[in-house]
C-alpha cells in the first residue's frame, strides 16, 4: 500500500491569524522577533488540525504506517521553533518538516511525493495544483465542532475529483444543456480532476483492514448534481475502480446543512460559494481549479 503523504503548512495546522497579521503590515523580522518572543507559547490548533490529528492516528506501532504527514512552511527555521514546539506540545507524530523562509515549496512537495497539500494561502495552492499536487486553501474561518470519532472526507465531483468538461457546458450553456450532455454521455467516464489520487489512497487505506467494519474512514461524494445526472458519476467511478461510502446528489441546494448531518471532518469544492457556504458548518477547504476559478484568476 503507498501511504498518503499529506504536505500541511503552519497556518492550516495552527492559528497564526495574529502573527500573519503582523507579517502583512510590519514583515518578517517583526514576525520572526514576535514567534521568538512567544517561542514556549503553543499556538491554537488551526482548521487542519483536528483531520490531521485523525489521520495521524490511524497509524499503529510495529504495523506500517498508513499515512505521513510533512509540515511544509514558508516560515524561517527561526520562526519554525515555535511551530515545533507545538507540534510536540500537542504530541503529533511529524518526523518531517521543511522551512523555507520564503522560498518554494512545491519542489519539496513533489520530492516527497506529497498527495495532498493544504495551505491557507491561495496563490500557493494555484501554484501546487499546477505542478500536478492536489492542493486547497483551507478556510481559517470555517466552523469546528466538537470531535466525533472517525474520519470523514467529503469532496465535490466536477473540477475536483472529475476534470472540468461537464462543468464547462453547465457554465457556457446552462444546467439544461448540462444534463442533457451527461444523459448522452452517461457510458463515457469522466476525465480524472486533481483530487482523484487523494480519493484513491483512501480507498487503499479502507481496503488495509481486515474487517471493513474497523475502518473508521468514511468517504461522502457531495454533489451539485442532481439525480438525473448521476449516472455517469457512478461509471466513472466503477471504471476507476474507485467507490465512495455516501452520495449526496444535492440538486442545487446548499451543501452545508447535509455536510453537517454527515459530520465532515473536511469538505473538498471549486465553488467559492459552495466553500462559504459549507464552512459555516464543517472545515472547508477551497480548490481553484477548472472552469469556475479560470475567471477568478484573469480578474485577481
Amino acid at each position: 500500500m503507498e501511504m498518503l503523504t499529506v504536505a500541511v503548512s503552519s497556518r492550516a495546522l495552527f492559528n497564526l491569524e495574529d502573527g500573519n497579521t503582523i507579517f502583512q503590515t510590519e514583515g518578517w523580522a517583526a514576525f520572526d522577533a514576535y514567534m521568538r518572543k512567544n517561542e514556549k507559547k503553543p499556538l491554537r490548533p488551526g482548521v487542519a488540525f483536528p483531520v490531521i490529528q485523525k489521520l495521524l492516528a490511524l497509524n499503529i506501532e510495529g504495523a506500517p504506517r498508513k499515512v505521513d504527514v510533512i509540515l511544509l512552511s514558508s516560515n524561517t527555521l527561526d520562526a519554525g521553533a515555535r511551530v515545533m514546539n507545538s507540534v510536540r506540545h500537542y504530541g503529533l507524530n511529524i518526523d518531517r518538516a521543511f522551512f523555507t523562509s520564503g522560498g518554494n515549496r512545491f519542489s519539496i512537495a513533489q520530492a516527497g511525493n506529497v498527495t495532498l497539500f493544504l495551505s491557507t494561502n491561495p496563490d500557493e495552492v494555484r501554484r501546487a495544483l499546477d505542478r500536478g499536487i492536489a492542493s486547497a486553501c483551507v478556510q481559517p474561518h470555517s466552523h469546528v465542532g466538537e470531535s466525533a470519532p472517525g474520519i470523514r472526507i467529503a469532496f465535490d465531483g466536477d473540477s475536483v475529483l472529475f476534470d472540468d468538461s461537464a462543468e464547462r457546458v453547465n457554465h457556457e450553456s446552462g444546467l439544461a444543456a448540462f444534463t442533457q450532455n451527461e444523459q448522452k454521455q452517461a457510458r463515457i467516464p469522466l476525465g480524472a480532476g486533481p483530487f482523484k489520487p487523494v480519493l484513491q489512497a483512501l480507498q487503499e487505506i479502507q481496503e488495509s483492514y481486515a474487517d471493513a467494519a474497523d475502518c473508521p474512514i468514511r468517504v461522502a461524494l457531495v454533489t451539485a448534481r442532481s439525480v438525473s445526472a448521476y449516472e455517469r458519476v457512478l461509471h466513472t467511478f466503477r471504471t476507476w475502480r474507485v467507490k465512495v461510502d455516501e452520495c449526496f446528489l444535492c440538486g442545487g441546494l446548499p451543501k452545508g446543512p447535509f455536510l453537517a448531518a454527515f459530520g465532515a471532518d473536511l469538505f473538498f469544492d471549486d465553488g467559492m460559494h459552495n466553500i462559504e457556504s459549507a464552512a459555516q458548518y464543517v472545515p472547508s477547504g477551497h480548490v481553484p481549479h477548472g472552469v469556475a476559478n479560470q475567471e477568478m484568476a484573469v480578474t485577481a
